[in-house]
């Protein structure tokens, strides 16, 4: 029986992190796994189970998790109504390939639900592997298939997955490095990222200078750059600070592929299933991509599924020209619509606004602290990002401390931007504002007792 329910009266450390049984699983994991795997470098814990926004570890902690499965965890841990319905599909049928199967249909019907009501006639669904990063390798097939060209144009920060692919269109240098012969004909362009601007000029004089860029460098004949099989964007940056395109960078950079028949992939990975706010974060820019990118929060709970869904008119595919074994992963279909129908009953995109404010409100109580450089986000998807006043240098080592001392006081957050600077938070979207002001006031708190001065 889970003991979480009757312990989340608040965010409890008992003992010293790791505490001595976590220390014994990261031992062991230490010894046997993958020299890969990353979070509990940082968050050194081993978890036993979860409810709602909190987690309990092995030593009998309990952390209000902010992290959420890295965003998987659209309504927190085990919401008894997704798990039951996973649950009931499991007795039913646990994988079907790419057969047509009640719970298949259900949840596309739910997906193409969620759009805006002029594409949802034109768009089609392809099932992908169960990763974000295969549904981006699907994405940059089916346009380079669809258009019979080859490059690709991403942007400076972005991340798009790990996979051979995926890796290429993803700004992070220090993870393709080791990778000799990485997938060609990608170049990258200067996102609207206003707080560092790439080329060196103040917000006051920008005029979005970054897409002019691209707009030059695609419209020159002599400008070095085909024409593009994509644009792959994402629009609010998560592991590159959570950095929000500004609106005219996305408005002009969706008329320039039109104009130039260039189809726009937008990864919603992150952002998609509610994150910002809005179903998917396009729509709060006013804009329809030719290709949505989605995964993480597809099924609810953090069960694998992973989509593209497309204009119809870039369906130039031979059968299986992109395949994937688990993509029929039966229990995550039923589970996702079962929370696209908890997401309107429950008016979760409406808390997920309310929230978003809330955040940003506590959170704008950092603003005056010469650490803080800037704070940001949409909906609840946020960043503090901390940079050394002497010279604006990014100070990852001090957000390091800030997530290790939030932790200690019973708060999981993540790290994410230029050298981890950005302490990132990622809320469940059901969260509540209690839980929200508790969590606010452990990461203020760690802020000011972590960055000196």
């Amino acid at each position: 029986m889970s003991r979480v329910p009757e312990l989340i009266g608040g965010p409890v450390v008992r003992t010293d992190l790791p505490g001595p049984r976590s220390a014994e699983y990261l031992a062991h994991q230490g010894r046997w796994e993958s020299n890969a795997r990353t979070y509990p470098r940082r968050l050194p814990i081993a978890l036993a189970e979860g409810f709602g926004s909190y987690v309990r570890d092995v030593d009998d902690n309990v952390f209000i998790d902010f992290l959420s499965g890295a965003g998987v965890l659209a309504l927190g841990h085990n919401h008894p109504e997704v798990v039951r319905a996973a649950e009931a599909s499991l007795r039913a049928l646990t994988h079907g390939l790419d057969f047509p199967t009640p719970a298949k249909r259900e949840f596309t019907d739910a997906q193409l639900s969620m759009l805006p009501p002029g594409m949802r006639s034109r768009m089609k669904v392809h099932f992908c592997g169960p990763t974000g990063a295969n549904a981006v390798d699907a994405a940059l097939k089916l346009c380079k298939t669809a258009t019979g060209r080859g490059a690709v144009v991403s942007f400076q920060g972005g991340f798009h997955g790990s996979t051979h692919s995926a890796m290429a269109v993803t700004g992070l240098v220090a993870q393709k490095e080791p990778v000799a012969d990485g997938m060609p004909g990608v170049h990258f362009f200067p996102f609207s990222y206003c707080a560092r601007c790439p080329l060196g000029l103040s917000p006051e004089s920008c005029e979005t200078n970054c897409v002019a860029l691209l707009e030059r460098s695609l419209r020159d004949a002599n400008g070095g750059v085909p024409k593009p099989a994509a644009v792959v964007v994402e629009l609010v940056q998560g592991e590159g600070g959570v950095v929000p395109a500004r609106p005219e960078f996305v408005r002009r950079l969706r008329v320039l592929t039109a104009e130039l028949g260039i189809p726009l992939v937008v990864d919603e990975v992150q952002t998609g299933c509610g994150r910002t706010g809005t179903w998917f974060a396009f729509e709060r820019y006013g804009i329809q991509p030719d290709v949505i990118v989605a995964s993480k929060a597809l099924s609810g709970m953090g069960l694998p599924v992973a989509i593209i869904l497309y204009d119809r008119r870039l369906d130039a595919w031979a059968p299986g020209a992109h395949t994937g074994t688990f993509r029929g992963n039966q229990a995550a279909f039923a589970a996702g619509a079962e929370t696209v129908r908890i997401v309107r009953r429950d008016d979760v995109l409406g808390n997920v606004r309310r929230r978003g404010e809330q955040l940003g409100a506590r959170l704008a109580e950092l603003a005056g602290h010469p650490w803080v450089r800037e704070v940001r986000g949409r909906g609840l998807m946020w960043g503090v990002e901390l940079a050394d006043p002497a010279g604006g240098a990014p100070a990852g080592s001090v957000a390091a401390a800030v997530q290790a001392d939030a932790l200690r006081n019973g708060l999981i957050v993540e790290l994410g931007g230029r050298e981890d600077c950005v302490v990132r938070v990622l809320p469940p979207l059901n969260v509540t504002a209690e839980v929200v002001d508790t969590a606010c006031d452990i990461l203020t708190a760690s802020v000011r007792r972590c960055c000196p001065g």
